[in-house]
């Protein structure tokens, strides 16, 4: 009952159609793309009412203490549009979060896909060679060792056998995952299905045209390593030594400054022209420090990500090693330099 009563309750933020546009449809082929055969329209009730509990722990203690002593009317419009504002924030960042994990699955799939077509296509071209025909060669060619690729020709293959046009089959494949060379390589066999040619001999050539692809992209990989380690020692090394210098730099000019500021202030009534009051916090400096350093790891991780992979998504591995890494590194130097230079203050 609750299940049913939270699905009811998910359906009722995702229309059916929104401008003339189908809604749910859509959704449906996104998270169908991600590897979710269903639209979990219950997770969406539970949401919301995350976001609820969230937006409850937010307005209490930051905003209700701003309408004590006002007026009623005043206290009820401003809690409404205060509490409708941090509610679409919350859901705002938690639509984008699922979205961008959802992003990262299809991201991975593609690659999966990508990476076993090759194989798959050699042994579709060995089948063609034997004397089967293209539906059954796809059909033979399906191996639990090409996994996710296996599966989307199974589901190819099983649709051909329902009465499917085989073609209209490897379409939907292909419109499935927004993938450049998916797209170009088995559009490339679907349109020799459709001129009536010899398929063998296109997907012989599409064979070679992504061994020759895959040759090359490791190739550049290999050739950017040492960007690739550069970027690395910057900012897992480089930057957190720096970072914590300057802290005990820093700390040493303080208590420079204020001791000499004591100093001279017992040595009578001695008018200096330079004031030696230094209003810095340096644990300000310090969260300034740990703040910095995270955020060029994140950005070196997706620079890095671009060199070796070509897309922002594929160096996500590597921002929580980076960051972890240098704020480690960042309180490791700042000890060892404080043993250093403490003496000094």
């Amino acid at each position: 009952m609750k299940d049913t009563m939270l699905t009811k309750f998910g359906k009722a933020f995702v229309p059916e159609t929104l401008f003339g546009k189908p809604i749910r449809t859509k959704l449906r082929s996104y998270l169908l793309t991600a590897g979710y055969n269903y639209v979990p329209y219950s997770l969406f009730g539970i949401l919301f009412f995350v976001a609820a509990v969230i937006t409850y722990f937010i307005f209490v203690p930051f905003v209700s203490p701003l309408l004590q002593d006002k007026f009623f009317v005043f206290v009820f419009f401003f809690s409404f549009i205060a509490w409708a504002f941090i509610q679409l924030i919350v859901l705002a960042f938690i639509i984008i979060s699922v979205t961008f994990f959802i992003n990262i699955q299809i991201y991975r799939r593609t690659n999966e896909i990508e990476a076993q077509l090759a194989d798959f296509l050699v042994l579709v071209s060995t089948n063609l060679k034997g004397g089967l025909s293209l539906e059954g060669a796809l059909w033979a060619g399906i191996r639990p060792e090409f996994g996710l690729l296996a599966e989307e020709m199974t589901i190819v293959s099983k649709r051909v056998m329902t009465g499917n046009d085989l073609s209209e089959a490897l379409d939907e494949f292909i419109e499935k995952y927004n993938s450049p060379t998916l797209k170009r390589n088995l559009g490339l066999i679907v349109g020799e299905i459709h001129s009536g040619g010899k398929v063998v001999t296109v997907i012989d050539k599409v064979i070679q045209s992504l061994k020759k692809t895959k040759a090359l992209r490791e190739e550049m990989s290999a050739a950017t390593v040492s960007y690739m380690i550069f970027i690395g020692v910057v900012v897992v090394v480089i930057s957190p030594a720096l970072f914590a210098l300057a802290f005990q730099l820093l700390t040493i000019i303080i208590g420079f400054t204020q001791s000499l500021g004591s100093s001279l202030s017992g040595v009578g009534n001695m008018s200096m022209p330079i004031n030696f009051d230094v209003e810095i916090d340096v644990n300000n400096f310090k969260k300034f420090s740990v703040m910095a350093l995270s955020t060029i790891g994140i950005c070196s991780s997706m620079i890095i990500s671009i060199i070796e992979k070509g897309d922002i998504r594929g160096g996500l591995k590597y921002i929580p090693a980076f960051t972890i890494a240098s704020v480690a590194l960042y309180f490791l130097f700042s000890v060892l330099l404080n043993s250093v230079f403490g003496g000094m203050i």
